[in-house]
């Protein structure tokens, strides 16, 4: 079983805080839990599940064991006072038992309004499986394969892991499955349980065929900017429309955005951003489906940044109008910090527009990410960059 890349942070944290973890449904984030219960209370796990009618009852008058260092409650942002209840316990036992509570788009929502929890949880998002992590040599995306990029063109560890997540995506189930077949069953069964239960019981939308073709023409952008207007025209509807759409598959971890970056620059687009999806997989294969994996491992170091490091750290793209572009340029603290390019096969060559922006923008750091082919060694040494953060 591999180790996931906040295990170690989320064992610390528990020490002093409830800890919250959300993510994409089916992402791994119970079994996670019952892995950290296992080494923080090996003798007493408890996990209750708000989705189990026995369960609910304990959850609601308090009713577990207390010999546990930790209880995992799962879904219980399903229950109407759940903010309450877990600010109480905390606040009168929580020196005693900590609570790591686990939950997909309604506790990511849930937890912003209402009830104040603050100062006394931290939150995680947990994401599929990264290259680091199945090949065992990045714990951290600090370390992630993704920025060895003399190595990854060579691959590491067994042979095949770019190419098992590029086929099966980064779900543990589909992967570990090993099968492009069960993959496809896999990817559809998630998709009737995210648009036809899911995305009714979060939102008002009834036309759920309309959202089921909005995400076929988001597929077929992959990597491209995308106008509202060109597929409010394809769908009939109005832009509102299309944007509360959008918004809604963001917050269910279907898709997310990376937006143009424009700074101080001058011609540079402001409006059109990219959409992604969390399951890669999803992608056109060939480029579309490796620039998304790079999207999902940036925005992952992104996320760990935050998360764990506590830095201000976003993904966004950049171009120009005269057509100059780099797929990723991540901001830390409100200042450029890295460009890169995610090309399915390349060769030694620098990219022209990443020396452009990098001169302008003045950025620290910049490499190309390449699939297949040799890659320029000395574009980026990954090292300097992750070890020694400012």
């Amino acid at each position: 079983m591999f180790q996931r890349s906040i295990f170690e942070s989320v064992k610390k944290d528990l020490q002093t805080k409830m800890v919250f973890i959300s993510g994409p449904r089916q992402v791994g984030k119970t079994t996670l839990a019952r892995q950290i219960l296992k080494e923080l209370s090996p003798n007493n796990q408890i996990c209750l599940n708000w989705d189990r009618p026995e369960h609910r009852l304990i959850i609601r008058h308090l009713d577990w064991s207390r010999q546990a260092c930790v209880v995992a409650l799962d879904e219980i942002h399903k229950y109407p006072k759940w903010k309450p209840l877990i600010k109480g316990f905390f606040d009168t036992e929580g020196d005693k038992q900590r609570l790591l509570i686990t939950g997909s788009a309604r506790l990511d929502i849930y937890r912003r309004g209402g009830e104040s929890l603050l100062g006394r949880y931290l939150h995680y998002r947990l994401h599929p499986l990264t290259i680091g992590e199945i090949a065992g040599e990045g714990l951290t995306p600090k370390t992630d394969i993704l920025l060895s990029p003399d190595k990854w063109g060579r691959g590491i560890g067994k042979p095949g892991h770019l190419e098992d997540l590029l086929k099966l995506g980064g779900f543990p189930e589909p992967l570990f499955s090993g099968q492009e077949r069960a993959a496809r069953r896999w990817r559809l069964a998630r998709r009737d349980l995210l648009l036809n239960q899911e995305l009714r019981d979060l939102t008002m939308i009834r036309h759920i065929s309309l959202v089921e073709q909005l995400m076929e023409l988001l597929t077929r952008r992959v990597g491209l900017p995308i106008s509202l207007n060109n597929l409010r025209e394809d769908l009939q509807v109005d832009h509102k429309t299309i944007a509360a759409w959008i918004e809604a598959l963001k917050r269910l971890y279907i898709v997310f955005q990376v937006r143009p970056y424009s700074g101080k620059l001058a011609r540079t687009l402001k409006k059109e951003g990219k959409i992604f999806f969390w399951d890669w997989s999803e992608a056109p294969e060939g480029g579309p489906r490796f620039e998304n994996l790079a999207a999902c491992h940036f925005l992952k170091l992104c996320h760990w940044l935050n998360d764990v490091e506590g830095y201000k750290t976003e993904l966004f793209y950049i171009r120009d109008r005269e057509g100059r572009e780099v797929d990723f340029l991540l901001v830390k603290e409100g200042k450029p910090w890295v460009l890169a390019e995610a090309k399915l096969a390349g060769d030694d060559r620098r990219c022209a527009p990443i020396s452009y922006f990098q001169q302008r923008l003045n950025v620290p750091h910049a490499f190309q990410v390449v699939a297949r082919g040799s890659v320029r060694k000395n574009i980026f040494p990954a090292e300097k960059l992750f070890f020694n953060l400012p």
